[in-house]
């Protein structure tokens, strides 16, 4: 896997992460503990960093809230095109 020279490594790794800013409108929160809670009644996997600060994986976020949908779900909500 190659990294799109254009990007730079700083702005590569958000796109891996939620943003600080992202995290805390997802949650509505900006204390680390509070967005936990939060993150943990929602379902959202996530992981301390030994700063305290949360991270969380954008693809995950995106998986459990629509943003991208699984080809079997799209398979599934086809229509039959043979019944016609």
């Amino acid at each position: 896997m190659t990294r799109d020279a254009r990007v730079p490594v700083a702005e590569s790794a958000h796109m891996i992460f939620l943003t600080k800013e992202e995290l805390r409108e997802l949650t509505k929160r900006t204390r680390s503990s509070a967005q936990i809670l939060v993150l943990r009644f929602m379902g959202i996997e996530h992981r301390m960093r030994p700063d305290g600060s949360v991270v969380v994986l954008r693809a995950h976020v995106e998986h459990l809230l629509g943003g991208i949908a699984d080809a079997k779900v799209l398979r599934e909500t086809q229509p039959d095109w043979s019944a016609l």
